[in-house]
């Protein structure tokens, strides 16, 4: 079993959780009553709704992880699950997107957050740099 769909079995124990089709199309979703939260897309990578204001909040710690990729103006951030830590860290996340959805304050100007990290071909990327 994939760390990822060991990290799915657990979250979707959760009672605020539920499993639902991906929007983009793509792997499992989960959801809670406010929508879409996790997008399950690979063995190893997880796009996570956390919301701009949590993500504000929370960036110096995302940044210093390296299993967190943030991505210019998407409310998703994209988790590697590399070692059983990273869903430790992927069930806190959860949690913390459970409560930003539900602290979100719809304003006129909202919408609703486009689509996911890898939709935007964002995920986990290595570059060579030792060719040349």
């Amino acid at each position: 079993m994939t760390l990822a769909l060991h990290a799915y079995a657990r979250l979707s124990t959760w009672p605020d959780l539920r499993q639902v089709e991906p929007s983009c199309g793509l792997g499992q979703a989960l959801a809670s009553v406010h929508g879409e939260i996790a997008h399950f897309h690979s063995g190893r990578d997880v796009d996570l709704l956390l919301t701009e204001r949590a993500i504000r909040r929370l960036a110096r710690d995302l940044r210093a992880s390296d299993a967190v990729r943030i991505v210019p103006r998407s409310q998703w951030v994209t988790i590697r699950l590399d070692a059983s830590s990273d869903i430790d860290l992927l069930l806190t996340l959860v949690s913390v997107a459970l409560q930003a959805q539900q602290q979100r304050i719809p304003r006129a100007a909202d919408t609703a957050p486009v689509g996911c990290n890898d939709q935007r071909g964002a995920g986990f990327v290595k570059v060579d740099l030792g060719s040349g």
